[in-house]
């Protein structure tokens, strides 16, 4: 479950596990047509930052991020993201998989 550590008033820590990928790909595959505009971002954007450097906040494209949270980092002005390869790869899988789907509710 993903972490998150509120460090002041202003900054969060956020520290994530592959698990957390598996979740967030669960929740778009079961509401595909709420978060098919980050299946889509995630799917075609993802390759450009090398995968691993993916900033959901880049292309407007966190719903499904936070949700897996549970926690808005909005409204912090500083946070950062611990996680490992495999989360960003297999959330990349993940979204590849639901892609053709999602792109039918945009």
């Amino acid at each position: 479950m993903a972490e998150v550590t509120i460090v002041n008033e202003k900054t969060i820590k956020i520290a994530v596990q592959l698990e957390d990928a598996l979740t967030m790909i669960r929740d778009a595959q079961t509401h595909i047509t709420e978060y098919a505009f980050d299946i889509v971002t995630m799917v075609e954007k993802m390759p450009q930052f090398n995968y691993t450097y993916f900033c959901f906040y880049a292309y407007d494209s966190a719903s499904l991020f936070e949700r897996m949270l549970n926690t808005d980092p909005k409204q912090y002005t500083s946070f950062s993201l611990d996680a490992p390869d495999s989360f960003f790869y297999a959330l990349y899988g993940g979204m590849t998989g639901l892609y053709e789907e999602a792109r039918l509710y945009l």
